[in-house]
């Protein structure tokens, strides 16, 4: 008996079989074609992506920055840092560089610090100077010139006098080439520890090929697509990161599930053709309700205004479709293709267990165990979920800066040089925008209330050429706290506050983060009213129930708190990070990234969900026995789930070797999330509930469940999974 291969049947089942080989073999060439030709365009897809877009759109700090450009005061694009030894020299220096870039195409525009000691772009022993450059293009093209702009820079500067950059485009350009050598590392240490969890979990080394073909597919198609929604909206280089962690995910999931359902029918000596339509009917309905409930998560961040998290819920979204594409087009092809041979080079035979189908005893025996007593262990797991999500309400939020690369890189050390040597940092300052003021003198008594605000140390009219004009004025106030600190947020309000003479408005960074924050609270109720919504939707029409949905998403807002409240406790408040690598710890999260790790946590949770309560369903129909149910389905795919989750766990927990904060946090939150819910609320938080629950959990409001059929005698399939079952 083939375990995948089936029966082979007469000479006409033969020969109804080549017209579906040829078949097969045309989808797996279309795939190969579609992969190459993804591989083409995707250098062309990853140069169009941008690098900015965590500050969130349509605030009052965007309309700030705006109203000070028109009005001739920039905020620069690239900070060039001038020092050395002689003020004389420095100062000599600055002036070059600026000459020099003056006719760079790059360059719109550069200025430096003026010859008075107070001057805030200037140190006071005047050994740092600042070169502020305003360049040419969009996102894309400045990040592109950058480092041509430095390179004239340093071979503008005299001798003895050192140029480094800092500023918004060299810190993106900066993490996105930290980003990239940190996955590529990641992956390399990930990749033989996933291969030998596949291998454990398929049976075969041959099988375990199939998820990584599939991500492979998934995610390199992903790359051009995302490229083309670059062309009309803003697209962070984040996004690539986030298709690979969603398509790898979602690509395991879907294939061995599938993949699963095929070795168990053909283990019943059924022929493949059969046991592909038999698991198209149960797995494969799975997987479509599966991703679109998934694509709903992504799809739920648009309403967040924030460019980033946008770009990375579109790429998660086109990750999750394909990654359900290729599971059910690719992978059925495939398996006509390799037949029995699917199941080839075990190199683990010897040490597997003897034995046949494709329940866990383990997982059968906690089940029991756990539906015995569901009321005691329902009430620890969820005990000690809410302990682990407690330091959520602790959690304050900012924007990613240079601090999320190592202290050593050279642009973490030249910011704090800055914010150590200059009285008044960039960082530090507000730009306030007043427009339609009515009298010449009405002004002056408005910038001495603004001084009299707390934290406040100096203000004056911005001191360029251009920088007033009729009916404006550009004001710098420079705050004596750090732009992500509470100091500074409650000095920002007070400024807000203070009665103008005509309209006004108040930018920078500080600004920048309380608005982005400010934003996403606001948004926030919308986002998750809409992904309640339509997740109930979906898993009551998937289970015909309404109850089960429920407890599904309250399951799910226990397991996420848990791997929130962790991140939060390691890395805001920096507790054990050392298990991370270590990194520098700001006291703030970036509200952008930890959403979109909770979402990609939720989509795994949701997928987990998915096809766990279409086992238990399938059960309850097939016996009619709410306990039983439960106890069989959870024990025939708890050891797919956690072989599942180990795959996603180990792929995304190697990301905590990368040098770059952001990727840290989004490895070991995801992780987190994938071992707790497949292990946990799965194995035991979510038997616990339906115990509990009983008949209740398939309480339609259109008429009670279905009449179970007559029960078939207990069967045992074959191993699903044949790694963990011979």
């Amino acid at each position: 008996m083939e375990t995948v291969g089936g029966k082979s049947g007469g000479p006409e089942r033969q020969g109804a079989r080549d017209p579906l080989r040829r078949r097969a073999l045309m989808v797996v060439a279309g795939a190969l074609l579609a992969l190459f030709g993804a591989g083409a365009l995707a250098p062309a897809a990853l140069a169009s992506l941008d690098t900015g877009g965590a500050a969130a759109t349509g605030t009052e700090a965007v309309r700030a920055a705006r109203a000070a450009e028109r009005l001739g005061v920039a905020a620069p694009d690239l900070v060039l840092v001038v020092t050395g030894r002689e003020p004389s020299a420095v100062a000599a220096g600055s002036r070059a560089v600026t000459g020099a870039l003056d006719g760079d195409p790059a360059v719109r525009r550069a200025w430096t610090a003026t010859a008075s000691p107070a001057d805030p772009t200037r140190s006071p022993d005047g050994g740092l100077r600042l070169v502020s450059v305003r360049m040419t293009g969009d996102g894309v093209d400045r990040r592109k010139a950058a480092a041509g702009v430095l390179a004239a820079a340093r071979a503008a500067a005299p001798r003895g006098v050192r140029v480094e950059a800092t500023g918004p485009v060299w810190v993106g350009r900066e993490l996105s080439r930290a980003s990239a050598a940190g996955l590529a590392r990641a992956e390399l240490l990930a990749a033989p520890l996933v291969f030998a969890v596949l291998v454990f979990a398929y049976g075969s080394a041959v099988s375990a090929l199939l998820p990584v073909g599939v991500a492979v597919l998934t995610v390199a198609c992903s790359i051009p697509v995302i490229g083309l929604l670059a062309r009309f909206l803003d697209v962070s280089s984040f996004a690539v990161n986030a298709a690979a962690a969603i398509g790898f995910g979602l690509a395991v999931d879907y294939t061995l599930f599938l993949l699963a359902r095929v070795k168990e029918h053909t283990g019943r000596s059924e022929d493949l053709e059969s046991a592909l339509a038999a698991a198209r009917r149960s797995s494969g309905r799975s997987i479509v309700f599966s991703a679109v409930a998934v694509a709903c998560c992504m799809a739920s961040a648009l309403v967040v205004p924030v460019p980033l998290l946008r770009a990375l819920a579109l790429a998660g979204a086109t990750a999750t479709v394909l990654a359900a594409v290729v599971a059910l087009t690719v992978l059925p092809s495939c398996l006509r293709l390799l037949g029995g041979r699917v199941d080839r080079c075990d190199p683990l035979r010897r040490w597997r267990r003897a034995r046949t189908g494709d329940d866990s005893r383990f997982w059968r025996r906690v089940c029991l165990a756990v539906t015995a007593r569901p009321w005691a262990a329902g009430s620890l797991t969820a005990l000690l979920l809410v302990l682990l999500a407690a330091p959520v309400t602790q959690a304050r939020f900012g924007l990613s800066d240079e601090r999320a690369l190592p202290a050593s890189a050279q642009v973490a050390r030249t910011q704090e040089r800055v914010d150590a040597e200059l009285a008044s940092p960039p960082e530090r300052m507000l730009t306030v925008v007043l427009t339609g003021v009515a009298r010449p003198g009405a002004t002056a008594p408005y910038l001495e209330r603004l001084r009299a605000v707390e934290d406040v140390t100096w203000v004056r009219p911005v001191a360029t050429g251009r920088g007033t004009r009729a009916g404006g004025v550009v004001l710098a106030v420079a705050l004596d706290a750090a732009p992500d600190s509470a100091r500074a947020r409650t000095a920002l309000e007070a400024v807000r506050a203070v009665p103008a003479p005509g309209e006004v408005a108040v930018g920078g960074r500080t600004a920048e983060i309380a608005d982005t924050n400010a934003a996403v609270r606001r948004a926030l109720p919308w986002c998750l009213t809409s992904l309640a919504a339509a997740l109930t939707l979906l898993l009551g029409y998937f289970t015909r129930s309404w109850i089960a949905p429920v407890k599904a998403l309250a399951v799910a807002v226990l397991s996420l708190g848990a791997s929130i409240g962790a991140v939060v406790w390691v890395f805001q408040e920096g507790r054990m990070r050392w298990l991370v690598g270590g990194f520098t710890v700001t006291g703030t999260l970036d509200a952008s990234l930890l959403l979109f790790t909770l979402f990609v946590a939720l989509a795994l949770s949701v997928d987990y969900e998915v096809f766990l309560l279409g086992r238990i369903r399938e059960e309850f129909d097939r016996c009619g026995d709410n306990r039983r149910s439960v106890i069989d389905g959870i024990a025939r795919t708890a050891r797919l789930l956690t072989s599942a989750a180990a795959a996603v766990a180990i792929s995304t927990a190697a990301m905590a070797s990368a040098p770059v904060t952001t990727l840290k946090l989004i490895g070991v939150g995801i992780a987190l999330a994938a071992v707790v819910d497949a292990v946990l609320v799965r194995g035991v938080l979510v038997p616990a509930v339906m115990a509990v629950l009983g008949p209740a959990n398939w309480w339609s409001p259109y008429g009670s469940p279905r009449r179970a059929e007559p029960a078939e005698p207990e069967r045992e399939p074959a191993a699903p999974v044949q790694a963990a079952s011979r």
